[in-house]
């Protein structure tokens, strides 16, 4: 590993503790409360704060309502959305301001609804109206999100050999850590998940069928939920409460259906050398992954297109167990539970950031022994579709 430049870290988290509101907080009171806690997590204030970060989740003109709601009159606002992955292109747009002088503290934040609001994530349609490429090309066909998914899955299997027991080691990995978090144990109950406990390759590829070859046990949870991240410079983040989390590599990218075109590969395939190469460090170094875990399929196709392992040798790599927190060859998996068994309200990159920051402190409840650099990677849009890629890497201020 290299040294690398450490100008930007993450110095305050916060996850909303809920997953279920019953609809009695907006999305933009989520964001509220979570902020006010990362801010109180880092020993900031409201005041301190001079740029923001929206996906546009929570309000109309996102970058003007956030600012008003909060109370703030920032220097710098980004309200980049692409999907899932927006809040890894915050951290990496965040880092960027921040070296540039424009900003000495950024506030990302997320909040939802979803599941008080009972949307259809995974059975609903793809199209957002009006003239897009979606709606042109695909969304008269009536795929559903699950579905395009499942078609990634089925080629993969198709062409490697990959099988439903090899993708089942993912949501055994997940569960295995949730079981170990309250929080998530909590979110299960809240949403009246069956047989809490964790679960084997055979529980898995036993659930009910949703999409072939995708099982219920494969399928990330619709929940409510939110959370907030704070990044600061150099200078703010040494005098901050918590040790800095640093961010050391950022790499973003898209992918689109074109003739020809690959369902099994990912945007990460382009963001994550980037990230890596600017970090100086390797896939072999990375202690935690926190991987978009939206299906099964979405992780094990990560996983290869970050070179964690050779493309098409996921289904075997993940074999035994190898992504718990405590076992060796990892790196460990998505140790608060993930979008499979923790929270999943739509849009989940900010949670990739949290519990990776969580990691770094020596906070988790799935915690690796000494873990000194871990990994987000955020995928938003669709896998086998038009989707993009955001991997941020961040090392520990013991590294």
């Amino acid at each position: 590993m290299t040294a690398q430049a450490r100008d930007a870290a993450i110095v305050g988290i916060h996850e909303f503790h809920s997953r279920n509101v019953d609809g009695e907080l907006s999305s933009l009171q989520i964001k509220a409360e979570c902020a006010a806690r990362a801010l109180a997590d880092a020993g900031l204030s409201w005041s301190d704060v001079d740029a923001i970060y929206d996906a546009s989740e929570g309000a109309p003109m996102s970058g003007l309502t956030i600012s008003e709601y909060f109370g703030i009159e920032p220097r710098l606002v980004d309200t980049t959305a692409v999907g899932g992955s927006s809040y890894e292109f915050h951290a990496a747009h965040a880092r960027e301001a921040i070296r540039a002088g424009k900003a000495r503290v950024a506030l990302l934040t997320y909040g939802s609804t979803a599941h008080s609001n009972a949307l259809a994530i995974g059975v609903g349609g793809r199209g957002f109206g009006g003239v897009t490429p979606a709606e042109n090309m695909e969304s008269f066909a009536g795929q559903t999100l699950v579905a395009n998914y499942a078609m990634a899955a089925r080629r993969h299997m198709h062409e490697y050999g990959t099988t439903s027991e090899q993708l089942a080691e993912i949501s055994v990995a997940t569960r295995y850590h949730a079981m170990r978090n309250p929080a998530a144990v909590e979110a299960m109950e809240e949403l009246e998940f069956i047989d809490i406990r964790e679960t084997t390759v055979d529980d898995v590829v036993n659930s009910r069928m949703i999409a072939d070859p995708l099982h219920l046990l494969e399928c990330c949870m619709i929940s409510d939920g939110g959370g907030a991240v704070v990044i600061a410079s150099a200078e703010v983040a040494r005098n901050c409460k918590k040790p800095p989390v640093w961010i050391i590599g950022a790499g973003q990218a898209v992918k689109y259906p074109v003739i020809g075109g690959d369902l099994t590969s990912s945007a990460a395939i382009d963001s994550g050398p980037v990230a890596f190469a600017e970090a100086g460090v390797s896939p072999a170094e990375i202690d935690v992954a926190m991987i978009y875990d939206s299906f099964s399929i979405t992780v094990l196709t990560i996983l290869e297109d970050l070179g964690f392992c050779a493309k098409g040798e996921g289904g075997a790599w993940v074999e035994g167990g190898r992504l718990r927190f405590d076992q060796s060859g990892g790196p460990a998996l998505n140790t608060d539970g993930g979008g499979l068994s923790s929270n999943h309200p739509g849009m989940r990159g900010i949670f990739l950031l949290i519990e990776a920051a969580r990691q770094l402190r020596g906070e988790s409840t799935a915690q690796v022994a000494a873990a000194k650099l871990a990994l987000a990677h955020g995928n938003g849009g669709m896998l086998g579709s038009r989707h993009s890629a955001g991997t941020v890497i961040l090392a520990g201020d013991r590294t």
